[in-house]
Order: C-alpha cells, then sequence, then structure tokens
C-alpha cells in the first residue's frame, strides 16, 4: 500500500492566517474567541464567537476575483494557496493526477441570508444574480481549481463537522487507489451568521453563559462548560505518495497513515450514548495506519464543550484505547479556535503535524475542574514539550458521522 505524506499546510483561522502565527497562538494557549462583529447579535442568547480577524484575500487571489466568493470560499483559497507555496508548488506545472477533496457543511450562508432579504423586501427579480454559485458548498473546491490551475477531480464532502477530516480520508484513499498523486485537500467554513447561530440556538447548543467573558465561552471537559462556540475559518494540506514528493524532492512534514469512519445510526443530533461508533472509527483509523492504540502518543479530541459529547468522547477513547486511555494525552484546540464545523478536523489535523513536528502537545485551555465524567489527562491550560511519533483526530457530526485520522512522524 502506497504511503501517503503532507508536504504542505495553510490555514485561516481565529487565531492566526497563516502556519507561523497559527502555531505560535496554539503553544501560547490564546484565546480567539471574542463578542460577534460580523452583525448586530443582541437577538441572540449566545453572542460569543470565533471569528477570524485581519484577513486579506488579496495575498491570494485577485481584488475581482474574491468578490465572486462567499467568505468560506475566500477561506478556502486563501488556505490552499498557503499549502501549495508550502509544497513547493507554486509557480511549477500542476502534477499530473491532481485532484482536490474539500469538506464543507453550510456553504455561503451570508450569501443566502442577504439573498433572502432581497426577495422577501423587493421580489425574487431583485435577487443578486450570483446568488447560487456563491452559496452552494462546492464551489470553493471550484474556486480552488480555478485558482491553481487544476483539472482533476474537485470533490466536495459534506458530513456536517467530521467533513474536513472525512476528506482527508477520502483523499489519502484516492492517492492508495492510485486515481491521484496529489490532492489539496481540508475543509472551510464561514457560519457565523444570524442564521446559523439562531439556528444552533434553538437547538440549546451554543454557550450562554458567557456573553461577558467571551474568552472562557469554550470550555471543553469542563464541568461549568455550557455549548460550543461557532467559529470559522479554513485548514488545507496537500497530500501525495511519498514517491511522488521524494521524486519532486519536496520537504513532507509528516505521514497521513490512516482513516475510519463509521455512522451512530442513532440521532439526528446527539452521539450514541455508548460511543460505539466514534470508538469504532477511531480503532479502524489506528489499525489502517498499522499501529496500535498503544502507539498513539496524542489524541486531539473533538472536544465540542456541550454537556453530551465531552463525557461520551471520554468514553469512546476509553473504549478504543483500552487502558491506553489513561496514559495518553488529549487536547481539545476548539478551546482556543472555537468550532470551525466543516473546517475543524482539518485545522486539527494540523495542529496534529505540528504537534508531531515540534515535539509538543498542546493544551486544552479553560479547563478548570474536569466533568467527574471527564477523567483522563486533557492537558489543562499549558502545553508540554515530548515526544510524539503518532496522533490521532476524530471529529463527530449531526447525523451520527464519525471520522478519525491517524498522523505519523514520517520515517
Amino acid at each position: 500500500m502506497k504511503k501517503v505524506v503532507i508536504s504542505g499546510m495553510g490555514v485561516v483561522t481565529p487565531i492566526g492566517n497563516d502556519i507561523d502565527s497559527f502555531w505560535a497562538s496554539i503553544q501560547a494557549g490564546k484565546s480567539g474567541l471574542g463578542p460577534v462583529t460580523r452583525f448586530d447579535a443582541s437577538r441572540l442568547d449566545s453572542r460569543v464567537a470565533a471569528e477570524v480577524k485581519d484577513f486579506d484575500a488579496s495575498l491570494y487571489m485577485d481584488k475581482k476575483e474574491s468578490r465572486k466568493m462567499a467568505s468560506f470560499s475566500q477561506f478556502a483559497v486563501a488556505a490552499a494557496v498557503q499549502a501549495w507555496r508550502d509544497a513547493g508548488l507554486d509557480g511549477a506545472s500542476v502534477p499530473a493526477k491532481t485532484a482536490i477533496v474539500l469538506g464543507n457543511g453550510i456553504g455561503g450562508l451570508e450569501v443566502f441570508e442577504e439573498s433572502h432579504k432581497k426577495l422577501l423586501e423587493s421580489g425574487p427579480s431583485r435577487m443578486p444574480p450570483m446568488t447560487v454559485p456563491l452559496m452552494i458548498m462546492n464551489e470553493a473546491a471550484g474556486n480552488i481549481a480555478m485558482r491553481l490551475g487544476i483539472h482533476g477531480p474537485a470533490i466536495t464532502i459534506a458530513t456536517a463537522c467530521a467533513s474536513g477530516t472525512d476528506a482527508l480520508g477520502h483523499a489519502l484513499d484516492m492517492i492508495r487507489s492510485g486515481r491521484a498523486e496529489v490532492v489539496i485537500t481540508g475543509g472551510t467554513e464561514a457560519a457565523v451568521t444570524e442564521f446559523a447561530m439562531g439556528g444552533f440556538c434553538m437547538l440549546k447548543a451554543l454557550s450562554t453563559a458567557y456573553n461577558d467573558d467571551p474568552t472562557k465561552a469554550s470550555r471543553p471537559f469542563d464541568k461549568d462548560r455550557d455549548g460550543f462556540v461557532i467559529g470559522e475559518g479554513a485548514g488545507i494540506v496537500v497530500i501525495e505518495s511519498e514517491e511522488h514528493a521524494k521524486a519532486r524532492g519536496a520537504r513532507i512534514h509528516v505521514e497521513l497513515a490512516g482513516y475510519g469512519a463509521s455512522c451512530d445510526a442513532y440521532h439526528l443530533t446527539a452521539p450514541d450514548p455508548e460511543g460505539t461508533g466514534g470508538a469504532s472509527a477511531i480503532s479502524q483509523a489506528i489499525a489502517d495506519a498499522g499501529l496500535k492504540p498503544v502507539d498513539i502518543a496524542y489524541y486531539n479530541a473533538h472536544g465540542t464543550s456541550t454537556q453530551m459529547n465531552d463525557p461520551i468522547e471520554t468514553l469512546m477513547v476509553k473504549k478504543s484505547f483500552g487502558e491506553h486511555a489513561k496514559k495518553i494525552r488529549i487536547s481539545s484546540t476548539k478551546s482556543m479556535t472555537g468550532h470551525l464545523i466543516a473546517a475543524a478536523g482539518a485545522v486539527e489535523a494540523i495542529v496534529c503535524a505540528l504537534a508531531i513536528k515540534h515535539g509538543y502537545f498542546p493544551p486544552t485551555i479553560n479547563l478548570g475542574e474536569a466533568d467527574p465524567a471527564c477523567d483522563l489527562d486533557y492537558i489543562p491550560n499549558k502545553g508540554a514539550q515530548g515526544v510524539i511519533n503518532a496522533t490521532a483526530s476524530a471529529s463527530l457530526g449531526f447525523g451520527g458521522h464519525n471520522a478519525c485520522i491517524v498522523l505519523k512522524k514520517y520515517a
């Protein structure tokens, strides 16, 4: 089976719009949460979000072209250009058999909101002509293809909050099968809108207790957690077969070694309380990587800071890692980034890659006193140096979608 490696990485996040600033923020335990500024959130119970700050689309694309993109597409193109450059492919001929596999959950919601407002106020003839092309979720992959001149498959995966992780897994399979030699893959989302936040508020899923102290609102595994904090951004990597990377003299960051996926088949929004499906995805990914549970040093948790997720995910870890669950180091970097929905798994995969490269266990910030049902090592508040040869990162989405990837130190 072909070995698959990551040769390029790029991010747009609430704590940094490039790899260096993002990683510095992770190491510093910096919170990207704050009051909502995208719109007047006074009508909402939750008024906290993790917004991308100081984003300049013109660094990565023509200004005229960027105006033809919704925010989720702009974020994706920016992160993809970063990853393409990091992989040493910028200015070179596009390798044969290059593909795109991108995760997105919701599409251009800000476009939908504005167009729907025009529809109600003035009728369909006043809707912006580009409403549909800007809004639909596959357009981010299409825009990456146009920006970089990629003519291979450009596929979008939609499995809610598992989309980014599933995209990485499907990209891995494309290279292993020989359908592609290089794949740009990851996830993107821009759902800090009144429509999205209002919908999640109606589900009682968002944090409402920390509107006056927003940096404390995302507190995975803490007894005082009260919901997740919605975020936005993109995480993109370039993956390729080891043979292809070595033949072109590419710098290799880490190995993308394993993938597993499952569905709870239990409930539209709630995880299976037994954690069986999530545990299965983790176990599949570890086995697919040719490893054993004891080989995983760090697990980047889905860790949403919701009442239901955190103890069930703790149970998942115990089921999939057995006795090693007491030794493995775990953190939820959503405590810093917020929940980036479809982009979450991809950004967290990049966290894992950087953790391996730098020998650093990222912290879970805002973890004061753990929920009694969350009794593992969540690296509270301060990260730590250490040897990390392999990591696992899991994502769980509405609809019962579970996905996990495993990264290994390249050797």
